[in-house]
């Protein structure tokens, strides 16, 4: 075991020599010292880069793709004017549709300005401004500094250039024209006008000038439509009238067609008309026009011819039912209506479908149709009757007899209203269907057409008559017609008529409406006519006054070659002359005298007719 003494308290713990060793030392002043040194040669390094490059581009710039670091801004101007010719290899195209316009940025007037971007590389790190330079000198060289090539634009070389262009583009408006002469048209359609837009289309152009960005523009084109914008239309509009002639047609009062009267294509063309209109946006067309009013005058002369009347329903009463029946349907009356087809036509000129054109007619609608009641009428009776006979007629009478009594079946008479005989007849003639019979003209019996309507104006006489009714016209005939004698009639009581100048009228005198029925009974030779009214009077006949009967003239004999020798033909019978007066009266239905008047006839004396042979000794004896 070493011993050894303990040191003195007073003594340090560690000798001088290893607490004071040198490397605690040195560590910081190395640390210190390099970092100095490092100062010093950065500095050294910053301040040889600054030399060195005091007059030169700082490294890493760039032009676009092109490097200028290490030249000086007499190298690097030379550089950029050898490798930038972009103003005159950048191409804009202008288009307008398939037009199109190629102009080089230098004939817009732009232009490199290769010193002025070489002295804008040549300022990076050179302001003069230590600290600025240093941090823009280490940007550089870090991640390197590119820059765009400062063009001169001058902007009215490049108006100048579109001006040039709108000298080409612009076109004024064209308004649209027509003209018509005689059916031939010249049209020509309406074209718009068209400017380009200089400010806008320089717009576009700028957007991508400076950037030396070429290609298509698209030119601004401002269009102004036409005053007239197109005959389109109208010409399509005359094209259809001039195709063809237009025809009226129409139908008579029984359906058959009528016509056709033509507008030929040559008359159209000379009423054809072309009319400016203007639109409410302020443009214009044109319209055709037709004036047909040149045929009114040559409608109005057919006019009368297409007229058909109003022709009443005709009836017959029921007393059972008490109601009318009709028997002849109502037609309505027609007149033509010439303004109305005068723009049918107009209208049918324009049109393509269908060149016919029915004519107008206005329409009238008749006093009796068929839907009208007997309470409507005030007909609910038999408010008169009156029979004849004409037993012995030879064929051609009777025929005429049943003819002249159907005009009057079915008919209506108005209150107020004056029946008229020969009105509601017609003519009398052979188009007519009455045949020839023996008819009594002056003081003799001759053939004539229609003999044996007399004996129908007697019969509805008769029922006026004993009906109450007031008669306003009545002609007695020449002389006794035995005819209207048969079934014990008395004489006096016959009505003549002669067209146009004699005629059978009476008047209804009464509030109600009467329906005049006849009827034709050809086994008893009879012809019978009613009244249906609603009964307003009650009336007395007396017996016929007969006086100054004066005897039969001497039968009187005629030569008639077709009748043979030794025969005999009566064609008229001997009657004795008088005057006769027949008397009646009229009462209310209360039993008051309304009327009381008389029918009076004077009949001359008359005598046989017998027609022989030429030669026959009996014609001296006449």
């Amino acid at each position: 075991m070493t011993t050894g003494s303990l040191p003195h308290n007073n003594a340090p713990l560690y000798d001088d020599d290893e607490f004071y060793s040198p490397w605690w030392i040195r560590i910081p002043v190395l640390f210190v010292l390099g970092l100095f040194l490092a100062v010093v040669l950065l500095l050294g390094l910053l301040l040889g880069f600054q030399t060195a490059y005091r007059d030169l581009i700082v490294p890493n710039v760039w032009v676009q793709n092109v490097p200028l670091g290490g030249l000086t801004l007499a190298e690097a101007q030379q550089r950029l004017e050898r490798e930038f010719r972009a103003a005159d290899q950048t191409v804009f195209t202008f288009r307008d549709g398939d037009a199109f316009w190629q102009v080089s940025a230098r004939e817009l007037g732009v232009q490199f300005d290769a010193e002025a971007t070489a002295l804008q590389a040549y300022r990076i790190a050179h302001s003069g401004a230590v600290a600025d330079d240093l941090i823009a000198q280490f940007r550089a060289l870090l991640t390197g500094v590119t820059l765009s090539p400062m063009v001169v634009y001058d902007q009215q070389q490049a108006v100048d250039r579109l001006l040039a262009i709108r000298a080409e583009v612009d076109q004024a408006p064209l308004s649209a024209s027509l003209t018509l002469n005689n059916g031939e048209l010249v049209a020509v359609e309406g074209q718009s006008g068209r400017q380009l837009d200089v400010t806008r289309t320089l717009q576009r152009l700028e957007e991508r000038l400076l950037a030396l960005n070429g290609g298509e523009i698209p030119l601004v084109i401002l269009e102004t439509p036409p005053l007239v914008v197109s005959v389109a239309d109208v010409r399509q509009q005359i094209a259809t009238a001039l195709g063809g002639p237009v025809q009226l047609v129409a139908n008579d009062a029984n359906g058959a067609p009528l016509g056709p009267w033509t507008a030929s294509t040559e008359q159209i063309a000379q009423l054809l008309r072309v009319e400016a209109i203007t639109n409410s946006d302020g443009t214009q067309s044109f319209a055709a026009r037709v004036d047909a009013s040149a045929f009114t005058e040559y409608l109005q002369t057919l006019a009368p011819g297409l007229i058909a009347p109003a022709q009443n329903a005709r009836y017959r009463f029921n007393p059972q039912t008490g109601q009318l029946e009709v028997t002849q349907p109502a037609i309505s009356g027609r007149t033509l209506n010439v303004q109305a087809t005068i723009r049918r036509l107009e209208d049918a000129i324009f049109n393509p479908d269908s060149r016919i054109v029915p004519m107008v007619f206005d329409f009238t609608l008749p006093r009796y149709h068929n839907q009208v009641s007997a309470a409507e009428l005030g007909i609910r009776e038999m408010v008169a009757e009156a029979t004849t006979y004409f037993v012995g007629s030879p064929q051609s009478r009777r025929t005429n007899i049943a003819l002249a009594a159907s005009k009057f079946d079915g008919i209506v008479i108005g209150p107020g209203e004056e029946f008229s005989f020969n009105y509601f007849l017609g003519e009398i003639n052979e188009e007519g269907g009455f045949l020839e019979g023996n008819v009594i003209v002056g003081d003799r019996t001759v053939i004539g057409i229609g003999g044996g309507t007399c004996q129908v104006s007697t019969t509805v006489f008769r029922a006026a008559f004993y009906g109450g009714y007031a008669i306003t016209e009545r002609n007695s005939h020449g002389y006794r017609v035995g005819y209207y004698e048969q079934g014990g009639m008395p004489p006096g009581l016959d009505a003549a008529i002669w067209q146009p100048e004699r005629d059978f009228r009476f008047q209804n005198n009464t509030p109600y409406h009467i329906l005049i029925e006849t009827s034709i009974y050809p086994a008893n030779s009879a012809l019978q006519f009613r009244f249906y009214s609603t009964r307003f009077f009650n009336t007395e006949v007396d017996p016929a006054i007969v006086k100054n009967i004066t005897p039969a003239r001497p039968a009187r004999f005629e030569a008639n070659p077709q009748v043979p020798p030794g025969q005999s033909i009566q064609v008229d019978y001997s009657a004795e002359g008088a005057d006769v007066t027949v008397y009646r009266r009229v009462y209310d239905l209360s039993g008051n005298l309304l009327v009381e008047d008389y029918v009076f006839t004077h009949y001359l004396p008359w005598g046989a007719i017998f027609q022989v042979a030429p030669g026959d000794s009996r014609l001296g004896s006449s």
